[in-house]
């Protein structure tokens, strides 16, 4: 289990998107998006512990396994892969051409993120509470919700203890190793 400190800090992660196109407005794209971190955490070994998806970015807590930026390059990684597949897929050839960028060297021609991402490492519990807080509150401070618990696809309910049945991501709050008092 981990514990959080300055020697084994979580991370907490912004990523926006590609000139903050609102990809994530629908609940599909949501779900795809949930699915491709799910895909990450399993394929990864890493510890999330909270995380909001808003219609053109994400906020996400996780543990100190990796390195940050090979932490975020891989959770971006996997999700761009997952969200292009399916645009692919079901013919979204209008929000592929949004997505397009020139051709790159290693073949790659669409791009999901935007290449400056946000990381801060987290090394105490009082500045981890501070984090999910505001990752939590994001749909209340957005106006998409009055109660963080209301909005589907965050940790809010995980963190207050009625998590759905069929919640979008499940979080390893239960992993972290709290300090005693």
């Amino acid at each position: 289990m981990p514990q959080i400190s300055f020697n084994t800090p979580f991370y907490f992660f912004t990523s926006v998107t590609h000139h903050r196109l609102p990809i994530f407005s629908t609940d599909k794209m949501k779900d795809i998006l949930c699915g491709a971190f799910d895909e990450a955490r399993r394929s990864s070994g890493m510890l999330f512990f909270a995380y909001v998806v808003m219609s053109d970015h994400f906020h996400f807590i996780t543990d100190g396994k990796r390195s940050p930026s090979d932490s975020l390059r891989y959770l971006n990684g996997v999700t761009a892969r997952r969200v292009i597949d399916h645009l692919k897929e079901n013919n979204h050839s209008s929000s592929l051409e949004k997505l397009r960028q020139a051709k790159k060297k290693d073949g790659y021609q669409y791009s999901v993120w935007e290449h400056h991402s946000d990381k801060f490492l987290l090394t105490s519990e009082s500045l981890l509470m501070q984090k999910v807080n505001y990752i939590n509150q994001n749909p209340v401070a957005d106006g998409l919700v009055e109660r963080s618990e209301d909005y589907r696809y965050s940790s809010a309910r995980i963190w207050r203890k009625i998590p759905l049945d069929d919640e979008p991501l499940r979080m390893d709050v239960d992993q972290i190793k709290w300090r005693a008092g």
